[in-house]
C-alpha cells in the first residue's frame, strides 16, 4: 500500500471520527458544561495512548530541540481550536458554526501556497469550491443566520479556523519525527491541559447526575473522535500534502449531520442528499488534483 493510499484511509478514519463527535457533543453540553466535556474527554484519551505505546513498545520521548514545535502545535491544533470554536457557539448556532468552521480547507489552501509552495490548481479550487458550497447550503437551511450581534462568535470561529490551518501546513514544514500514537497523546494531554484548569477553575460538573447515556457518549469522545479520529489525522498529515488533509475535514459536518439523524432522529431529506453528493464530489475532485508547484 502507498504512503498516499495509507494517509487517505487515515484521512477518512479522522473524517469520520470527528464527524460522529456532532451528535454526541449536542447531547454531552446539555449533561456537563464544555470545557469539562473536552478536557475530561481529551485527557483520558491521552492517558489510553500512553498506556497503549508503552505496553507495545513506542517511544514518547521528545528531543529537545522539537519541544518547542510540539508545544505550538498543540496549542494550534488542540487547544486553540477547542476552546475558540466552544466560545464562538456562545453568540452561535451550531449550524453557523459549521459553516464558518468550513473555511479552514480555503484558508490552508492559501497559507500552503505561501508557506509550502502547494499552488492549487483550477481542479482542486473547483473541488473545494463545490464542496463549501454545499455545506454552506445545507446549513443554511438549518437557520444558519449571521448579523452584527454575532460578531464576537465570527471572529472567535476564523480564530479557530485560522490557526487550525496554521498548524497543518506549519506541521509540514517542520514536521516531529515522532510516532504517530507520540504525536497524538503529547499533542492531546498538551492541548487539553489548559481547557481542563479553565473547566476547574470556572465550571462545576455534576458527576452524580450523568445518566448512562452520558458516560458511554463521553467514553465514545474519549475513544474515537479525541483518540482514534486524531491519531487518524497526525497519521494523514505525514503522508499528504497539507490541502489534501484539510479538504478531508469538509466531510465532518456531512457525517455529522447524517449521525444526528441516526442518534437525534434530526431530519434527513433532499437538501442533506444533494450537500452529500456535493461534498462528497468536491472533495473527491480536488483530492485527484495534484500540487501545481512554481
Amino acid at each position: 500500500m502507498t504512503q498516499r493510499s495509507t494517509g487517505l484511509i487515515f484521512l477518512l478514519i479522522c473524517a469520520l471520527g470527528w464527524g460522529s463527535n456532532w451528535p454526541v457533543v449536542k447531547v454531552l453540553l446539555a449533561e456537563m458544561p464544555p470545557m469539562a466535556t473536552r478536557g475530561w474527554a481529551g485527557l483520558a484519551a491521552a492517558a489510553c495512548f500512553a498506556l497503549g505505546a508503552r505496553v507495545f513498545g513506542i517511544s514518547l520521548y521528545v528531543p529537545p530541540v522539537q519541544r518547542p514545535r510540539l508545544l505550538l502545535y498543540s496549542i494550534l491544533n488542540v487547544c486553540s481550536w477547542m476552546g475558540f470554536v466552544t466560545f464562538a457557539l456562545l453568540w452561535l448556532k451550531a449550524s453557523e458554526g459549521v459553516i464558518l468552521g468550513s473555511t479552514a480547507p480555503v484558508i490552508a489552501v492559501l497559507l500552503a501556497w505561501l508557506i509550502l509552495g502547494e499552488r492549487p490548481g483550477w481542479q482542486r479550487l473547483l473541488g473545494l469550491a463545490l464542496a463549501v458550497g454545499s455545506i454552506a447550503v445545507l446549513f443554511a437551511g438549518r437557520g444558519a443566520e449571521f448579523s452584527l450581534g454575532k460578531l464576537p462568535g465570527l471572529l472567535l470561529m476564523l480564530c479557530a479556523t485560522t490557526l487550525f490551518a496554521l498548524a497543518t501546513v506549519l506541521a509540514k514544514r517542520r514536521p516531529l519525527s515522532l510516532h504517530p500514537v507520540a504525536v497524538t497523546t503529547w499533542q492531546l494531554a498538551l492541548g487539553m491541559t489548559p481547557l481542563l484548569l479553565y473547566s476547574i477553575f470556572f465550571e462545576e460538573v455534576a458527576w452524580s447526575a450523568l445518566d448512562t447515556r452520558a458516560w458511554v457518549f463521553l467514553g465514545w469522545m474519549g475513544a474515537v473522535p479525541l483518540g482514534l479520529a486524531y491519531l487518524g489525522w497526525f497519521g494523514a498529515l505525514q503522508r499528504l500534502p497539507a490541502t489534501t488533509c484539510t479538504m478531508g475535514t469538509l466531510l465532518v459536518p456531512v457525517v455529522g449531520v447524517l449521525g444526528g439523524a441516526l442518534v437525534l432522529d434530526e431530519p434527513l431529506g433532499w437538501r442533506e442528499a444533494v450537500a452529500l453528493l456535493g461534498t462528497i464530489g468536491g472533495v473527491a475532485l480536488a483530492l485527484r488534483a495534484g500540487e501545481k508547484r512554481p
